[in-house]
């Protein structure tokens, strides 16, 4: 018998867990050290109000140690960091977080569980070194599953098709007409590379120009080249599981706003309403995403990951975007919806998976009630990147903590609070701050995360409201010149 299932004993002796009560009852009592290691806290933020247990390791104190579950090392001198990788591997590295680590498990004599966003072989590493269990599928799997063409192909496979696309290489114009005219995809085209986030690695082409524009990115490149349609995109978080695949709730993307990021087509946020989708929609949708978590079970995935879909205005038809497999920046709505609350966060599926716990749920049933729920739920999220080109040091920055908008349009601090469960009110909002005073903000620094209720997107655009909310919070920014800057590297932290 195994350490975890010695303490699963104590409380529920040998028998499984049955459904959602006995399972919530299990992590109320948990004695499992889990530690979520990252650049923020924002991903699984409020995982602790759920999980006994759970503390946050991170390199950016949003709360300058204001937050009991928030740990950051004391000495941390200037890195040139150029991935969240390098940053979770120098926080796993570093002595005063494993003595921290090792002081919380060593009374109960229990390795401790890693949990982050976004990790490599070196990561790996370091947990066998170090005797740590991460509790993620295995780096080499989720990179190949990373790759765009890659999902593509296990979606055509597992019936969940994507946007009419041909994969490929172009080294020209010419050879990228040739495909896509091969295809019948038209002149308007969206080119994808295997890799890349948040739009980096998206490029909108329809004549020279543009590839010229584009092309250093593109040439010597595998290529999913899409046609261009007029298009609804939703985001919705999933957990694979022995039972099955929990579909979270879906949201609306925000994408290539410029007042919250410089990437154009890039993501900056979500709106989850019940209007995200229809009821058609939404059924074939949650048939989609089930079937590519049927599919990635199959490559021996299990767990959270996160897809993005699109509805084509003008055909009706649903297709499967993007896979992240990985926990998301989608977490911070789905952990606060009704479904959450009526249930369990998906993280906590997630896991029951990796904690080989013996459990049975009705995911089927799961699913049916999420989307019943879903009728009833508002949340939005903006991710505030810079987007102007000069590198600046920061003399001063908004706190983390709930805001509240003033009938006159501005934005006021209402109090240092440790998560966005307490926003109850479209007013009012929590802000987590990423970059702080001393630190530099440059074009594509992610400055911090803004969580509320009520929408911040309509057909329109993005709502008076939000304007108010993006407007107060760059006030509260005061920046400096710098005669030399330094070389910095655009990281994204959360997606």
């Amino acid at each position: 018998m195994n350490e975890r299932t010695s303490l699963i004993s104590k409380v529920f002796g040998s028998r499984r867990l049955k459904g959602i009560s006995e399972i919530r009852t299990f992590f109320r009592t948990n004695e499992q050290p889990i530690f979520f290691i990252g650049p923020t806290a924002f991903n699984l933020l409020g995982i602790d109000r759920w999980v006994r247990g759970v503390e946050y390791i991170v390199y950016y104190d949003s709360w300058d140690s204001a937050h009991p579950r928030v740990f950051t090392p004391s000495s941390k001198p200037y890195v040139e960091f150029e991935s969240s990788e390098e940053i979770n591997n120098y926080l796993l590295r570093d002595a005063e977080v494993q003595r921290f680590m090792q002081a919380r498990c060593v009374v109960r004599g229990l390795r401790p569980m890693v949990a982050m966003v976004f990790f490599d072989e070196e990561t790996e590493d370091i947990c066998r070194e170090l005797d740590y269990t991460l509790i993620l599928p295995p780096d080499s799997l989720r990179r190949h599953l990373d790759s765009k063409i890659v999902t593509t192909q296990l979606g055509e496979e597992a019936g969940a098709p994507s946007v009419p696309n041909v994969l490929g290489r172009a080294d020209s114009y010419e050879e990228l007409c040739a495909l896509a005219t091969n295809a019948g995809l038209g002149s308007d085209l969206v080119v994808q590379t295997p890799y890349g986030d948040s739009g980096k690695t998206t490029f909108f082409i329809t004549s020279l120009r543009e590839w010229d524009r584009d092309c250093e990115h593109i040439v010597g490149q595998d290529l999913k080249i899409m046609k261009r349609i007029n298009n609804h995109a939703v985001a919705v978080e999933a957990v694979n599981t022995k039972h099955g695949t929990v579909v979270g709730p879906f949201m609306t993307d925000l994408t290539g706003y410029p007042e919250l990021t410089p990437y154009r087509g890039g993501w900056c946020g979500n709106d989850l309403f019940p209007e995200a989708l229809s009821e058609i929609h939404r059924a074939i949708a949650i048939r989609h995403v089930q079937r590519l978590g049927d599919r990635l079970r199959k490559e021996g995935y299990k767990g959270f990951f996160e897809v993005d879909v699109l509805v084509d205005l003008d055909s009706d038809e649903v297709y499967l975007g993007e896979l992240n497999p990985r926990i998301s920046g989608a977490s911070s709505i789905t952990n606060v919806t009704a479904g959450a609350y009526s249930d369990i966060p998906l993280f906590l599926f997630h896991l029951l998976e990796f904690m080989n716990v013996d459990y049975v749920v009705d995911v089927e049933e799961i699913n049916e009630r999420w989307r019943e729920l879903a009728a009833v739920d508002v949340w939005a999220q903006l991710i505030m990147k810079e987007p102007n080109d000069a590198v600046e040091r920061l003399l001063a920055a908004p706190a983390t903590g709930r805001y509240r908008l003033a009938e006159d349009g501005s934005l006021n601090f209402v109090g240092v609070t440790n998560d966005w469960h307490d926003v109850t009110h479209e007013d009012e909002c929590f802000f987590l701050r990423v970059y702080g005073p001393g630190d530099y903000r440059f074009k594509g620094a992610d400055l911090g995360i803004l969580v509320t209720k009520g929408r911040m997107q309509t057909e329109d655009g993005l709502t008076q409201r939000c304007r108010s909310y993006i407007d107060g919070i760059r006030s509260m920014y005061v920046s400096e010149p710098l005669p030399e800057p330094p070389s910095v590297t655009p990281i994204s932290y959360v997606k």
